[in-house]
């Protein structure tokens, strides 16, 4: 029988049977990420029609036992450095830390402890000797990317080897409500993006998929493009990628891998404009 890996297909909080942390395979990071879920309760305050996590409701995160994530954060950290965690369960190729990444089953600065969170996790990085060595990643819909305590706390992961992946799924008002269930209009998100961008290094990630078997329109694309020109000169790329894993929302079956040839083509028109840009398929 052969030995079962983490898989990029995966992304199940339960294989370290911790309440806040738990470990996946990135595409985008390139290896192991270890990933900070503050939203144990599976409440987020966006409904993407395309989330894999089960059960989602609307709403914020309960109180975050910080005492708890920073053993729990120990632990693993010492695990994955000093025992045998990656051997157990990473692939060979995939055995390097690239980052620890705030994601997990919500949007994770709707906690009211992301700050301190953010502080434990500097001070486990200096313990473990990785504080600069690793990435450390904000995974973010960037909802709440106006309001002064957020964006101080970016301010913080900047000083911490820190970046941003700020999600921009669409650029029309419609698409916006129909992909991520909530009533913004492309100027805010643009508004955000750009408090993004001054307070961390900023990249841009973008789902992108077929709902009905189409694929976004001419319309929606040109939307897209021309919202991620305004902001050209501040984020450090786009990373456009297609489903992975299945939708575990309502709206699953009418949703669709889109082809590689449509990623594709969205990068050379963002490449045209000097935009770095990455395809995971």
């Amino acid at each position: 029988m052969s030995k079962q890996y983490l898989s990029i297909h995966d992304h199940s909080r339960e294989l370290s049977g911790l309440k806040y942390i738990y470990s996946v395979i990135s595409r985008r990071a390139g290896g192991l990420s270890i990933g900070i879920n503050l939203n144990v309760n599976n409440a987020c305050n966006w409904q993407c029609i395309y989330c894999e996590i089960p059960n989602l409701t609307r709403g914020s995160p309960p109180p975050i036992e910080l005492d708890v994530l920073e053993q729990e954060l120990r632990f693993f950290l010492n695990e994955i450095m000093h025992g045998d965690y990656m051997e157990k369960n990473v692939s060979l190729e995939d055995r390097h830390l690239k980052d620890i990444a705030f994601s997990g089953n919500g949007e994770p600065t709707s906690a009211e402890e992301f700050p301190e969170v953010i502080s434990i996790v500097k001070k486990l990085l200096e313990e473990f000797n990785l504080l600069h060595k690793i990435k450390v990643r904000l995974i973010t819909n960037g909802s709440l990317m106006h309001q002064a305590s957020v964006i101080k706390s970016v301010e913080m992961l900047k000083e911490m080897n820190g970046e941003v992946w700020f999600k921009v799924d669409a650029a029309t008002e419609e698409s916006i409500k129909t992909i991520n269930q909530v009533n913004l209009k492309p100027h805010q998100i643009l508004e955000r993006l750009k408090n993004s961008t001054n307070a961390c290094p900023t990249f841009v990630q973008t789902c992108i998929f077929s709902i009905d078997g189409k694929g976004p329109s001419k319309n929606d694309i040109k939307a897209y493009v021309a919202l991620i020109h305004e902001v050209k000169d501040n984020i450090q790329g786009v990373h456009l990628y297609g489903l992975a894993r299945p939708s575990l929302q309502p709206q699953a079956k009418k949703l669709g891998r889109i082809s590689e040839e449509v990623l594709q083509d969205i990068a050379k028109e963002l490449k045209s404009l000097d935009i770095t840009t990455t395809v995971s398929f």
